[in-house]
C-alpha cells in the first residue's frame, strides 16, 4: 500500500507549515480511496482568513477541495512522495 511506510518532512515544511496543517495533510492521504498515486499534490492558498487546498493525483486521476476556518499562514504547492521505503512531503520549490 502506498504511504504506509516511515514518513518524513523536509526543512521547508518544518519550517512553513504547522504541524497542525501537516496532520491535516497526512491524513488526507490516509483518507483518500486505495489507489493511490506515488505522487500527491496539495496546492494551499489563504482567502478570507481561511486556509483553502485542493489535493490532487494524476493517475488515477482524483482531486479534492477543503476549507478551514483557520489561517494556517501558509501559501503554495506542497509534493508528498512515497519512493518504496518511505514518504516525504517537501514544498514544491524543494523538489
Amino acid at each position: 500500500h502506498m504511504f504506509n511506510n516511515p514518513r518524513y518532512i523536509t526543512r521547508g515544511i518544518a519550517s512553513h507549515l504547522s504541524p497542525v496543517l501537516c496532520a491535516i495533510l497526512w491524513d488526507c492521504i490516509d483518507q483518500m480511496p486505495d489507489e493511490k498515486d506515488y505522487l500527491q499534490v496539495f496546492k494551499v492558498s489563504t482567502q478570507h482568513s481561511q486556509t483553502v487546498f485542493t489535493h490532487s493525483q494524476e493517475q488515477p486521476p482524483y482531486s479534492r477541495t477543503y476549507r478551514f476556518t483557520i489561517d494556517f499562514g501558509f501559501t503554495g504547492t506542497i509534493f508528498v512522495i512515497d519512493d518504496g521505503d518511505h514518504s516525504t512531503m517537501l514544498l514544491a520549490e524543494e523538489y
